[in-house]
Parts: structure tokens; sequence; C-alpha cells
């Protein structure tokens, strides 16, 4: 049984920021990205760990980057191995831990889409398209869109982050760079769909995150996890209304239910809540990487 962690401190180790859910270190010159069981709803991280959490988001991480590598370079240099100076806490490091090459991230939240959902659906509604992208009259919510889009949003450090559209994001970072985000993005999404749907997972959308090394471009971050995609369970897929979702759907209908204010502090979870978000999360990784979670 894997160890529940909220918060991790490790003395010697710099600690550059802690996320809604990573705690990120700076060790021999390069990153330590610990996925912690956090969990976070409506932009508040609650007291209730999720377990396993952490675990399931940097095992899919390291299967997907590996799976596709050859697509883009990626950050990761080891998810086993760490320096000498983090060897004293490799107890909790097992399994949710990735040492990472540091890059000069790009101010942009690379979003693809390949059904309607979430924000998505809610500007095709007001506006007949998405971030600017015209589609078809007539769709509706969980429909597959004609052909996979992107979706760009800025990365914002506080609150939620903004849609922005394609010419948007060529003032912020440059045209040639702003192709290659879209190709790149929209390759990756094609390739981890295709992957996922014959075992049973549909990928509604997912967003990436991309940094420089030089003037090479890097995948860094998390790579196609339940806190970056939308998964649907194939079986049943049903459009023309909201689907079911390997995430933290639980949460959310929980949270919705007991009618809380969104407002920290957040509430603890019941038990049965938690359990049945673990088995959501476990279940994505069992899926997708043909095992269950070690």
């Amino acid at each position: 049984m894997s160890a529940v962690i909220w918060e991790t401190n490790f003395p010697g180790l710099t600690l550059l920021s802690r996320g809604k859910v990573r705690d990120l270190y700076e060790v021999a010159g390069n990153l330590l990205l610990v996925a912690t069981d956090r969990l976070s709803a409506f932009d508040v991280v609650l007291p209730t760990p999720i377990p396993d959490k952490g675990r399931v988001l940097t095992q899919l991480s390291l299967f997907w980057f590996e799976t596709l590598r050859n697509v883009v370079p990626n950050h990761v240099l080891s998810g086993s191995e760490f320096p000498a100076a983090a060897k004293p806490f490799l107890q909790q490091l097992e399994g949710r831990a990735m040492l990472c090459r540091k890059t000069q991230p790009l101010p942009i939240e690379c979003v693809v889409r390949g059904y309607m959902a979430g924000s998505g659906w809610k500007d095709y509604r007001a506006t007949g398209g998405i971030c600017g992208i015209p589609l078809p009259q007539g769709l509706h919510e969980s429909d597959r869109l004609p052909a996979p889009i992107f979706t760009p949003s800025t990365k914002a450090t506080t609150g939620h982050d903004e849609n922005i559209t394609f010419d948007q994001t060529v003032a912020r970072i440059g045209g040639a760079r702003a192709e290659q985000l879209r190709a790149v993005s929209l390759e990756i999404y094609r390739r981890a769909a295709s992957y996922a749907e014959p075992r049973g997972i549909l990928l509604a959308d997912t967003k990436f995150e991309f940094g420089l090394i030089g003037d090479e471009l890097i995948w860094i971050d998390e790579a196609l996890t339940p806190d970056s995609s939308r998964f649907w369970p194939a079986a049943g897929y049903a459009p023309g209304q909201p689907q079911p979702s390997f995430d933290k759907q639980y949460v959310r209908d929980y949270l919705e239910r007991i009618g809380w204010n969104k407002q920290p502090p957040g509430p603890e979870l019941p038990a049965e809540v938690a359990a049945a978000t673990q088995s959501k999360y476990r279940e994505a990784y069992r899926l997708l990487a043909g095992h269950e979670l070690p």
C-alpha cells in the first residue's frame, strides 16, 4: 500500500513552488516534479487527499511521454533514478516523482478538443464556434467534432485560464512558433485518441504545455492525465448530454449537492467520495497502460 501524501517537505532541496497538485523542487540543476495526492475542485484545493492520485498522474505521464516520444522531445530524465541529494526522500518519491530538464516555458496552454464539451460547448452556443474557429450548425453537447481543433488559452498564475484565438497566440509568441505548437498538439492528440479509443476511453479534450531549450521545443509538465484531459468511457457514449468521466466528477457532484459556495476553505470529503474518485483514477490508468497501477 502506497502512502498518501498531501504535501512534501524535503529539507536540503530547494522548493520552487507548490501548485494545486505538484510540489516543484530544484535538484542538481534539474527539476523534481512531485505529484501529491491533493485534489482541487472549482480552483480550491480540498483538505482531503485522494489515495494513489499522484502516482496515477506521474505514471500515466511517464507512459505517454515514452509512447509519444517520437512526436516531440519531452523534459523527462527519469522516473526512478534521482540525484544523491534526493536519496533521503526516496520512499516518498517512489512512483510519484519525475526528474526533468529545465526549460523556458511558453506562456500558452495548448488545448485540443475532439468533442463538444465544457467551455467549448458554452462558446459554441454563444458564437457558433470555439475560440474563433467556426463550426457547422446543429452540433449538440458531447458530439464528436468534424476534426480536432486547437484552442489555446493563456496560462494564468491565479484564477482561470482565458481562451484566446490563434491570432492572439501569434501575437504572444510569433507565427512560426504558434504554427509549431498547433501542429504538434494536434498530432499528439490524434495519436493518443487513436490509442485510447479501442481501449475504452474517448479523449474528449486535453491540454499540453511546452517549453524551450535553446530553440528546441520540449513537451513539459504532465501528459494526457485525468487532471489535464477529459476522458470519457467509450461504452455508453451518448451525444446530446454530458458524459461521465474518469476524473473528479464524483467530487464536483458531491460539492454541488451539499451547496458549497466554492470559496476557500474547501470541505472535507466523505470516505466514499474519496474512494470512488480513487477508483476512477486507477481505472483510467489500467485501461490505458494495460495493467493495474503498481
